[in-house]
């Protein structure tokens, strides 16, 4: 993609989503799910498995790995958690390369008996993958805030779940 092409040129910044629901548990408790990677799989419909390296936990400069699928196209992801604030936000960067190319961040909030949960991603490099022209680009965000929605009903639904059998 030719970013000096004034007709084809994406900011992205402009790419950038947030989105946010709130779920019936206290921040410390959602933020215990999500800082658990593996169990993004239940919540994350592009998330297969995730897992941190050993002896790696919900910290900074922990590294994990995820295996991700979309459309029938598998693939790994090696992040790294950049925020790990129990109860306020959990936040990791993915890498290729050596090179930061996608911020997630979750973001709790209290809010009467639950919490406000927000999900953000940001796309801070641009790679091949992710397609060569302004409309792959912006089916890449599109696909993207298909999924963070999925998930933020998940996590909500998982919360319910689980608050009525106990």
């Amino acid at each position: 993609m030719s970013m000096t092409d004034p007709a084809t040129a994406v900011n992205l910044a402009d790419l950038r989503i947030r989105r946010q629901t709130w779920v019936a548990a206290d921040p410390n408790r959602v933020y215990g799910l999500i800082s658990d990677v593996r169990a993004m799989s239940a919540l994350s419909p592009a998330v297969l498995a995730a897992h941190y390296d050993e002896g790696h936990g919900p910290r900074v400069g922990a590294w994990f790995t995820g295996h991700n699928t979309h459309d029938g196209h598998e693939w790994r992801t090696r992040s790294q958690v950049t925020e790990a604030t129990p109860g306020v936000a959990f936040a990791w960067q993915v890498d290729s390369a050596g090179t930061s190319v996608v911020s997630w961040r979750y973001a709790f909030r209290p809010e009467g008996a639950g919490t406000v949960v927000e999900e953000s991603w940001e796309l801070l490099a641009l790679l091949p993958v992710f397609g060569s022209t302004r409309a792959d680009l912006l089916a890449l965000r599109a696909r993207t805030v298909a999924s963070i929605e999925a998930t933020l009903v998940a996590l909500a639904s998982t919360v319910a779940t689980a608050s009525a059998t106990h």
